[in-house]
This record gives structure tokens, sequence and C-alpha cells, in this order.
């Protein structure tokens, strides 16, 4: 195991140029200080990044609040560590062993554990890593886990699985797909709101996420890469979800989102959400239009943190 102690957070700027080199510069992958450089075909599973001691900006979270929808209280957003990780995720796909760029992956899924809530004014640490790839029915997916501690005690965790979209190799899509079609997908809950989501929400969400793919900011960039325009960020539309649940929220839960198809911008979608058995909440959002579906989520109570 490698485990790499960063004094502070990476900048995210440089690392989507380096990322952006390995995916659209000729050549440029070969180079081995770029993503595939060194010829690398898995996932560097040995490779841990961490920061501690990390403090929560009141500034930057009351932005992020307010694109978001949260109300601003003293208990920081669900997912708002998940921004606060996420340097340290680009940073890892930007290492030179990592075997493709950055840009052009589509973030699938997200799973985020709260074991407790973590206050405006504690400082926490923060360790990640990635799983090796695995078969998906569109490539190959990999997942990045996060950990922050207070102290010696995890408040939170968070597995992002990350999509790379390329053809199935042999015998890795008969496999997925399988998976795919045994996967059931929950009825639609009753619709709850409408939200019209503006052509600039992508580049809105990118200045408090740090998360500037220019899938979700530039149109020609999102044409690039296989999108007929820009899409929103599946960790906002997560994000908006948790904000119209969070007065029925537990102080510890587990909340899992897929993200279906990309929500186009501009856009309407609607949101749903439905009591389940145990204490647990259905939600998903679909195009206001045609129903298509975007997202489907459920949050339940979190069992006791581990150790």
């Amino acid at each position: 195991m490698t485990t790499r102690e960063l004094d502070a957070s990476p900048r995210i700027l440089p690392l989507y140029a380096r990322a952006a080199a390995a995916t659209f510069v000729p050549g440029a992958g070969r180079l081995p200080f770029l993503p595939g450089g060194n010829g690398a075909a898995e996932v560097p599973t040995d490779l841990v990044l961490e920061r501690s001691s990390v403090e929560i900006d009141a500034v930057h979270l009351a932005a992020y609040a307010k694109v978001c929808g949260f109300r601003l209280r003293d208990a920081i957003p669900p997912t708002y560590l998940h921004v606060v990780a996420f340097p340290l995720h680009l940073a890892l796909m930007s290492d030179g062993r990592f075997p493709f760029g950055a840009v052009g992956l589509v973030h699938v899924a997200n799973r985020i554990v709260q074991h407790r809530p973590v206050r405006l004014e504690e400082a926490v640490s923060m360790r990640v890593h990635a799983t090796a790839l695995a078969p998906h029915p569109r490539g190959r997916a990999f997942t990045i886990v996060s950990e922050a501690r207070a102290g010696d005690e995890v408040v939170w965790s968070d597995e992002s699985t990350i999509l790379r979209r390329e053809k199935p190799r042999d015998g890795d899509g008969d496999r997925a797909k399988r998976a795919a079609d045994s996967e059931s997908r929950p009825d639609p809950p009753p619709v709850r709101a409408q939200w019209r989501l503006p052509g600039d929400l992508g580049r809105r969400y990118a200045s408090v996420s740090g998360d500037r793919n220019p899938i979700h900011m530039h149109a020609m960039a999102a044409k690039a890469l296989g999108f007929p325009r820009t899409i929103a960020h599946g960790m906002w539309t997560k994000a908006r979800c948790l904000a119209a649940l969070e007065s029925r929220l537990p102080e510890a839960f587990a909340v899992e989102a897929r993200f279906r198809k990309p929500v186009l911008l501009p856009s309407t979608v609607t949101f749903g959400e439905a009591s389940e058995e145990g204490g647990a909440i259905g939600f998903a959002v679909h195009a206001a239009r045609d129903g298509a579906p975007h997202l489907d989520g459920r949050v339940e109570p979190a069992a006791a943190p581990p150790s």
C-alpha cells in the first residue's frame, strides 16, 4: 500500500489540465507523468491519498448550500464532504499510474453513509482510494472510496462509482448485461415537486464543487464527448433531492443513488419521494416532459459506525 499525505487540497485546474491532455492531446497519453503514460491497464488500488485536519470554510459552505437548496445550520449537508473529498478524487485519477484520464468518465452511482452529523466547527481527516475495474454494460467501472474521521471516529463515508465508456471486452459484455438485466428498478414514487433547471446550472455547481468536467460547463466539449448539450452533475441532483428531504433525515443514515439518463441543461424535472418500511425513504428524479428516469435513490437509517 502506498499512502501519500497531502498538506493542502490539490489545485483542481492543473489536475483537469492534466486529465484533458491525457484525453485530447495526441501522444500526450504516452508521457509517464500523465494518466495512461506508463502503459497501465488497471486502476492502482494500492494508492491512498490522505489529508488531515481539514477545516470547513463557512463562506464556501453557504455558497454550496445555496446552489443545492440546503438550509444553513450548524450541521453540514451530507453531500458536502463529497466536495471536500473531490480534489483528492481528481488527484488520484490524475496520477501517472492511472490507466486513463478523468475527462470523459461518467459518475453513475454514489452511496454516502453519515454515521452522525458533522458540525461546521469540526476538523476532519480525509482518506481516499480506488477499487479495481469491473465490467459494466457500457464499458468498465471502478469506485472511489472516501472516508472522513473526526479524531479516531469514522463520521462519514462515500462510494462513487465511475464509468469509462468503451466497447466490452470478450466475455465482459455478457456478464455485465446479465447483471444489468437482473437489477430491479423501484417503481417511481409519487411526484412531490417540479424543478426548472437553468442552462448555467453546471457552471454554478462547478464553482462550488470544483468539479469542472467540461461535459457540465461547455456545450462543445459535451458534444465532443457524446452529449447533445451540457448535463447536470449527478451529485448536484442527489444533493438537491436530499435538500428536499432534509427535515426528514435521521442523524445517522445511508443514502444511495443511481444516475440513469443524463439531465440535459436547461430542462424541467420532477422529484418524487415515498416512505418505506423501517424508516426508509425512496426518491427519484424524472424528466417532466416524457418521464425518462434520471435518478433513483433510497435513504435508510444507518447501523453503528465502524471503530
